[in-house]
């Protein structure tokens, strides 16, 4: 009788479908995170990648689903992970649950940007990717102390997309894993003041270049859905990428990473006299400048989620609901008969 469990048969399978030469150990496995702008679109898309015909729900929290892909007849299917973050900015610590040191060298980012709020663009997109990268960072240090050679071919890799003799090589810092940026809500954003578009197009490509990301443009028309689909599946699966590019302000974006360039992206869009009196430490930081000058954030305190998904219906428990309820009612007691003891307190001295 054989002894192999098939835990111990499965994974004898991934270490030959990986062969003698593959040492990424991801076995047809890859993960993608998506974050982005408060109900930016980030479902649809997923949905759509998915070829599910659903309406898409509001996301609260960190939410989990996957994909598979056919390789060839007796061959094992592809598998992608999707995770999805809501909450816009809100929930920044979920974003250390999907990557950890076992998934990083097979994950990739996808950042959603709402086109419609120009004044929420920039402050969005900061925070998730200094939060993403932040915990990245702290991933990376693991994973080299485990596995260096893994971690080597990670930070050699993350140049990969970019050419070695690219004039901005020395002037750009690409993000640790692939990244794409895809503007959303194309169809309200292309109605905007031509000024306004060109100065929004012109900032999301130099944020999309100094990161090495990709960047392109989408709303719910089926054409620029199908488009970010492809790019998506090459993510997730490791279909070939396009190597298309549209830089036309007055078309959808589509800019695969590495092919754009600082010297076609231009100047920042303000004059020349105003460019001179804003003080930057980085070529980041002065862009981060140019766009609150154009596009002031609003208050962060507005841009919180004020709704308590506790008390969502779609996520009811009655018998969870009831005892929150009775816990509720307790705590307002106890803090009305706190307060009366403080008075009483008070008088009493």
């Amino acid at each position: 009788m054989p002894s192999d469990t098939l835990w111990d048969i499965a994974k004898a399978e991934v270490a030959a479908r990986a062969g003698p030469g593959d040492s990424s150990g991801d076995g047809g496995e890859k993960s993608v995170l998506f974050i982005g702008s408060k109900s930016g679109g980030k479902t649809t898309i997923i949905l759509r990648c998915l070829d599910r015909d659903e309406p898409p729900k509001p996301t609260l929290a960190l939410e989990y689903t996957y994909g598979r892909r056919a390789k060839g007849h007796n061959h094992p299917k592809d598998i992608a992970h999707f995770w999805e973050l809501g909450g816009g900015t809100s929930l920044l610590d979920l974003i250390s649950i999907p990557i950890t040191c076992d998934s990083l060298r097979t994950f990739s980012v996808v950042l959603v940007l709402d086109l419609s709020k120009p004044n929420e663009l920039w402050s969005t997109m900061e925070s998730l990717l200094r939060a993403t990268k932040s915990h990245m960072d702290k991933v990376m240090l693991r994973l080299a102390k485990t596995n260096t050679k893994a971690a080597t071919e990670m930070r050699r890799t993350v140049w990969s997309g970019l050419q070695k003799d690219h004039p901005d090589r020395e002037l750009i810092d690409p993000f640790p894993i692939p990244l794409v940026i895809i503007g959303s809500k194309y169809d309200i954003f292309q109605d905007f003041d031509s000024e306004k578009r060109k100065a929004i197009c012109k900032i999301l490509r130099f944020v999309a270049h100094y990161h090495g990301a990709s960047l392109m443009f989408t709303s719910k028309s089926e054409a620029l859905l199908l488009k970010i689909r492809s790019v998506i599946n090459q993510l997730a699966f490791g279909i070939d990428r396009s190597k298309s590019i549209c830089v036309d302000q007055n078309k959808p974006l589509y800019i695969t990473a590495g092919l754009d360039s600082l010297s076609q992206i231009g100047a920042p869009p303000i004059p020349d006299v105003d460019l001179g009196q804003l003080h930057a430490h980085s070529p980041l930081d002065l862009w981060k400048k140019v766009c609150d000058k154009l596009f002031p954030p609003k208050n962060t305190s507005i841009l919180k989620d004020a709704r308590d998904p506790a008390r969502d219906p779609q996520y009811a428990e009655n018998d969870v609901d009831e005892m929150r309820l009775q816990k509720d009612q307790e705590l307002e007691q106890y803090k009305r008969s706190s307060s009366k003891s403080w008075k009483q307190i008070e008088l009493d001295s």
